[in-house]
């Protein structure tokens, strides 16, 4: 059935990206999640390969191909086994990336995306504040006119890339009184004059640079608002689609990784005289387990056709994210079970599998936030319609 949406070209695409990672990126690994940091040149190497450019227009450096390579990028990269690793990547791909394609101008795009496309800048999304969480229309980080500059004033926090990124696409709220959704997105500079970040410690997704990013009348030419003032809240909704389903295609890739890890391990691991694989209870739920996550995989690749061809599917992207992460972490879950006490021991790779799905329920819109937008949509009859 998925042969319907790879062809050959995505198939040496994925061979040739398992081929880079096993080379450039896996031995590297563990170092990376005891340092907390990536260093600049896999950026570079990432984008010399054309990893950064697969979604973006030819004229800024990009390859315009479709959705599919795009999966098979963030499948790869979670059977590496670093979700850090692998949300940085993403992050400043498909979260930061997309905004500059989308609302930046002409100088934001030559100067910004070209740069992000070659490994050059990196770059990550500023929306999430310390008071209000998956409630974007609560943020209060705000943006004033001041002749030709905007004045920023608040904070962001959990921003992925947050600390060692190069620039910064900032949610802020614009004229406050009159419309408490009218928001600005700002491009800004990491070395502006009171821009300031702090690394968060965190569970897991330990390699990525996870930060709290404060702004203290930080100034900035108004040249940087990208798209139409007042628009930001509708653009951010915009590209909740895409996110969730990144975030769903992420997850049923690290259940795949970890059926696999753990077949391996049973068909090794002897109990009373046989391999473990061979006892009903464990054979069963292995069953289940698979049967599940060949569900929603099969489900996300209809979700990212729908992406594909311009179709705006907040019903099913969220309804993606909603459930794949779910069946992630009760995937992995058993799996450190079926590996007894090694599952718990760092040495093995469920333990990090283990702490970095946590998050998937959470980032990108909690699975509570998820489940009252689609009752409103299954229940209520709500619509929700490309506006911008």
């Amino acid at each position: 059935m998925h042969n319907n949406y790879f062809t050959e070209e995505h198939d040496l695409f994925r061979q040739g990206l398992k081929d880079f990672l096993k080379k450039e990126v896996s031995p590297f690994i563990n170092e990376w999640e005891e340092s907390g940091t990536i260093p600049r040149e896999i950026w570079t190497k990432f984008g010399e390969m054309g990893y950064f450019a697969v979604n973006y227009p030819e004229s800024y450096g990009g390859m315009n191909l479709d959705f599919f390579y795009t999966v098979i990028l963030l499948e790869e990269l979670q059977k590496i086994n670093s979700g850090g690793f692998a949300a940085a990547i993403w992050a400043h791909t498909y979260l930061a990336m997309t905004h500059l394609n989308a609302e930046g101008s002409e100088e934001h795009k030559q100067e910004y995306l070209t740069k992000s496309i070659k490994g050059e800048k990196i770059g990550c999304l500023c929306i999430t504040e310390p008071f209000g969480g998956s409630d974007v229309g609560a943020m209060r980080t705000t943006a004033v006119l001041d002749g030709n500059e905007y004045v920023i004033n608040g904070s962001k926090t959990f921003i992925t890339n947050g600390v060692y990124s190069d620039y910064l696409i900032v949610i802020a709220k614009m004229n406050v009184e009159s419309n408490p959704k009218s928001m600005g997105v700002f491009l800004i500079d990491r070395d502006t004059k009171g821009v300031s970040a702090t690394k968060l410690k965190k569970l897991g997704w330990r390699a990525s640079d996870t930060g709290e990013i404060a702004f203290d009348e930080v100034r900035i030419p108004a040249s940087r608002l990208m798209g139409e003032p007042g628009k930001g809240f509708y653009y951010v909704m915009q590209h909740f689609a895409s996110e969730r389903l990144i975030m769903g295609i992420n997850a049923h890739a690290r259940a795949e990784f970890a059926i696999e890890y753990t077949l391996k391990y049973m068909s090794e691991r002897t109990a009373f005289g046989q391999t473990i694989d061979r006892f009903q209870a464990l054979r069963h739920r292995i069953a289940e387990l698979a049967t599940d996550v060949e569900v929603v995989k099969t489900f996300n690749y209809k979700v990212a056709e729908m992406l594909n061809k311009g179709i705006y599917a907040v019903k099913e992207a969220t309804m993606s994210k909603l459930k794949s992460t779910k069946v992630a972490d009760e995937v992995i879950y058993d799996c450190l079970q079926f590996l007894g006490g090694y599952g718990y021991m760092e040495e093995y790779p469920l333990a990090r599998l283990f702490r970095d799905s946590r998050l998937g329920p959470i980032g990108g819109g909690t699975s509570e936030i998820l489940k009252e937008i689609i009752s409103k949509i299954v229940i209520d009859g709500k619509t929700y319609k490309a506006e911008v």
